[in-house]
């Protein structure tokens, strides 16, 4: 059988993602706890070589940030936001989305903290020419699916720059605020956000319709 068997390939490339995800977990694992485990510590939980998890992450750091991504558990926000309800109300639907995540805070909000260090604090162990871990647009683009009533009402430079702004007031960076530095609870925390990011929405709709 060659080398280029297409039932070989696939099987390698399987095989690939066994280990990947075998590393990964581990790094969950070893993580769920809050402490920061070592490569050597995920190498051993995994079964694997260190050599083994540097194939497939060039630093620790973007292994954890891969392993703290996977290990938040993925809010509803496709059933709040599918609410006819909230149909063609883009700052219902905001506050829907707003309000999905912070419910979902208590378990996703330390991870949270730790991908905003690793994805802000540049690594101190990457090679020079390596791409630095970065988050994924995940929030922008909810953002932009609560606000799709208005793609019709606003120009695009303003429903980007409306995305922009929902992008300070709905996320871990506002929780953090709003926690650590106004010292507010969770039920004020939530009308402060929902309060923001609807504001915000109405402002935009009404800066619209000066316009024309």
């Amino acid at each position: 059988m060659s080398s280029d068997d297409p039932a070989r390939r696939s099987g390698r490339e399987a095989q690939r993602r066994r280990t990947r995800k075998a590393i990964v977990d581990a790094a969950v694992r070893l993580s769920a706890g809050g402490t920061t485990p070592s490569i050597d510590d995920i190498a051993a939980a995994a079964d694997v070589s260190r050599r083994t998890v540097y194939m497939y992450f060039p630093s620790l750091d973007h292994l954890l940030i891969d392993a703290t991504a996977g290990a938040i558990n993925e809010p509803p926000v496709e059933e709040a936001l599918a609410d006819p309800a909230l149909a063609g109300d883009a700052a219902a639907r905001v506050e829907a989305l707003a309000r999905t995540l912070l419910a979902y805070s208590p378990q996703s909000l330390p991870l949270g903290r730790r991908l905003i260090r690793l994805t802000v604090d540049p690594p101190p162990d990457v090679a020079p020419g390596t791409a630095i871990p970065q988050r994924t647009r995940r929030r922008i683009e909810w953002l932009e699916q609560a606000c799709q009533p208005l793609h019709g009402t606003l120009s695009e430079e303003s429903f980007q720059r409306l995305i922009s702004a929902l992008t300070i007031v709905v996320g871990w960076e506002a929780q953090i605020a709003l926690r650590d530095v106004r010292g507010l609870d969770p039920q004020a925390e939530q009308e402060t956000v929902t309060w923001a990011a609807r504001a915000l929405v109405e402002a935009a709709i009404k800066e619209s319709d000066l316009d024309q």
